[in-house]
């Protein structure tokens, strides 16, 4: 009888957290890495959530909280949807988790059964194929290229349609690509989902309010989605407060209410210091945090036009999150300081050892060609690095 379980062996480490472990490693040993491959921003957490949370502790909010969150939090993320997405939910619809990670993961575990599958366009957040195979569904990629934005085209959709499809999960703002869906794109898309009534969509829109384009929208404000769309979000990336792990969906009652028994069993409710701090947040207008964004888009921009001058690195303009998306094949099959590069696994590492720039593979997220490069860093970093960067690919 083996130890580990045939779940956990066959299950990826990710990657973004595999290539942070080994850039502390590097530094560990002197070496002087800038680090680009993580999503987490580099801003504080703004003082006003801050002082919400050490309220709460001088309250003495140190119970067990209800397993689906706080009854006023519910409360703050329900005129959160209805501000910023004009969607109506109840608070049956409502479930806080710790982090929108356990928000997909308790998605999947209520809704996939063995062979369900789950159509993905790729590029995809790191974690979602090992999450729907933890979960007995089958993850179908849809591949798109830089040349289209990383976009799935509703003609890609509709052929990517099975007997067997039961969701489809993306993300917009998107990461690793940047991309960003618009209201006629999503509109599209629902214009082949109503035909399948009985596939649900996952709608991630954790980096709703990094967004420098035309603005945000979500597939559940189309009257005939809604019923079949749970909308994913969190606190993490807007309000820098990654290791708060506060997400929360919003969702048909049936699917909350499953998932709030899964959790049950699980978890139980989310870190209770963590969303009184919450409150606060979402009651207060994205205003608050609009310094960040306007810092990104200008880190945005400053990365682009320093790529844009080394060679063999092919880049479109995202129009959210924090990263660029380059497509590196240039380099494949050719040998760099005597190291053969045969895929962007290859190069990201011959970055990390070579120029000391922490980055990720492409193959992570579904694209085997591009690689994933983070400007959550400060200017002088980005500055930094690409320079790193056009000096190790230079010969």
């Amino acid at each position: 009888m083996q130890l580990l379980s045939d779940r956990i062996l066959n299950m990826a480490t990710s990657a973004t957290l595999a290539m942070a472990a080994k850039a502390r490693e590097l530094r560990g040993e002197g070496k002087d890495i800038i680090g680009l491959s993580l999503g987490e921003p580099d801003f504080n957490t703004p003082d006003f959530i801050k002082d919400a949370a050490i309220q709460a502790i001088n309250e003495n909010y140190n119970s067990y909280s209800p397993v689906d969150g706080y009854a006023d939090l519910k409360e703050a993320i329900i005129t959160k949807f209805k501000r910023d997405n004009n969607l109506t939910y109840t608070p049956a619809q409502i479930v806080v988790s710790t982090g929108a990670k356990q928000a997909l993961a308790n998605i999947a575990g209520v809704m996939l059964n063995q062979g369900d599958e789950v159509i993905l366009p790729c590029p995809y957040w790191v974690s979602y194929a090992d999450i729907v195979k933890l979960n007995d569904g089958v993850p179908v990629e849809v591949k798109t290229t830089i040349d289209t934005d990383f976009k799935m085209t509703p003609e890609q959709l509709e052929a990517a349609i099975t007997p067997q499809t039961k969701m489809i999960w993306f993300s917009s703002p998107c990461n690793p690509s940047g991309s960003v869906y618009s209201k006629s794109e999503l509109r599209a898309l629902a214009d082949v989902l109503v035909k399948h009534p009985n596939i649900y969509v996952v709608s991630d829109e954790i980096y709703e309010h990094i967004n420098y384009g035309e603005g945000h929208a979500s597939i559940a404000e189309f009257e005939d989605m809604y019923n079949n769309t749970i909308t994913v979000n969190g606190v993490s990336k807007a309000f820098a407060m990654t290791g708060w792990r506060v997400g929360y969906i919003g969702a048909p009652e049936k699917i909350a209410r499953a998932c709030n028994k899964l959790q049950g069993q699980i978890t139980s409710g989310t870190n209770c210091i963590a969303q009184r701090a919450v409150i606060t947040a979402l009651n207060e207008p994205p205003t608050r945090v609009q310094y960040m964004i306007d810092e990104f888009k200008v880190r945005r921009d400053l990365i682009l036009d320093l790529l844009n001058d080394v060679e063999g690195f092919k880049t479109n303009t995202p129009e959210g999150a924090f990263y660029v998306f380059p497509n590196v094949t240039h380099y494949f099959g050719k040998t760099l300081r005597g190291k053969k590069i045969n895929n962007a696994t290859d190069f990201s590492l011959y970055l990390l050892e070579e120029a000391l720039v922490a980055t990720v593979t492409g193959e992570a997220f579904g694209n085997p060609d591009c690689i994933r490069i983070s400007y959550a860093a400060s200017q002088e970093q980005i500055i930094e690095a690409i320079k790193r960067i056009k000096a190790a690919v230079t010969e």
